[in-house]
């Protein structure tokens, strides 16, 4: 299983992904963040510079994780994105649902 590291720095909160985000690691991704109180307002970074790959069900987690954190006030934010896969999240249009960076 691959890691996800997550680390905490001036109101924000960030998940540095593995090489390949994909559905081998959904349970990893959503223990990562299933302990965050839904009504905080930090921003949310998912940060894939280590990340070479995604496929469908990474879409579904990030989708997941967005709903659970806009609960509150938080914000959603995508770092750090390769071209390959910034054209990926501009085919599925997630490049109006989240920010990046």
């Amino acid at each position: 299983m691959s890691n996800i590291d997550v680390s905490q720095q001036e109101g924000s909160l960030i998940f540095t992904l593995p090489a390949r985000f994909d559905s081998h690691i959904i349970e990893n991704f959503r223990d990562a963040y299933s302990d965050i109180p839904s009504d905080s307002d930090l921003i949310y970074i998912i940060d894939l510079a280590q990340t070479e790959y995604i496929d469908s069900s990474a879409l579904g987690m990030l989708l997941n994780f967005k709903h659970h954190v806009q609960a509150g006030d938080g914000i959603v934010c995508i770092k750090n994105c390769q071209p390959k896969l910034k054209h990926i999240f501009e085919m599925s249009s997630f490049t109006s649902i989240f920010k990046f960076l």
